[in-house]
């Protein structure tokens, strides 16, 4: 089994947003060729997470971030003094990594996936890291 692995920054400039992140996906990838096997992408933050879902209509992220501020409401008494608790829980909703198959040197998404970067807690500089297996 080979393993190659690397990282990659992005800059955030909303404090809620979700950033399209395929094509930095498949650039590290593209210098690491591989034809089949897993990709595993990780978020290292506590206030951020990744997500996969559709990336034709730019209505959806849209939605897909008013949706969460709907369900995790900022004016709620949280306990955590550097006051950033929404963030936090939304970020375990959607979670801090992802499992994706390749095949032929191409990741295995439907039609209208996208791989998103999704911020709770911004503007930030963030960083995704990746490890294949093949």
């Amino acid at each position: 089994m080979d393993i190659l692995s690397g990282s990659f920054s992005l800059t955030t400039s909303g404090r809620i947003e979700l950033i399209d992140i395929t094509a930095k996906v498949e650039k590290s990838l593209k210098e690491n060729t591989c034809p089949d096997g897993l990709l595993y992408l990780f978020n290292p933050h506590t206030t951020a997470g990744l997500t996969i879902n559709e990336g034709a209509d730019p209505a959806v992220r849209q939605d897909i971030c008013d949706g969460l501020q709907a369900l995790v409401p900022a004016d709620y008494p949280f306990r955590h003094a550097e006051g950033n608790s929404p963030a936090h829980i939304m970020a375990t909703l959607c979670g801090s990594s992802l499992t994706i198959a390749m095949s032929e040197g191409r990741l295995v998404l439907g039609r209208w996936q996208r791989i998103f970067f999704s911020e709770f807690d911004g503007p930030r500089q963030r960083f995704v890291h990746w490890r294949l297996l093949s």
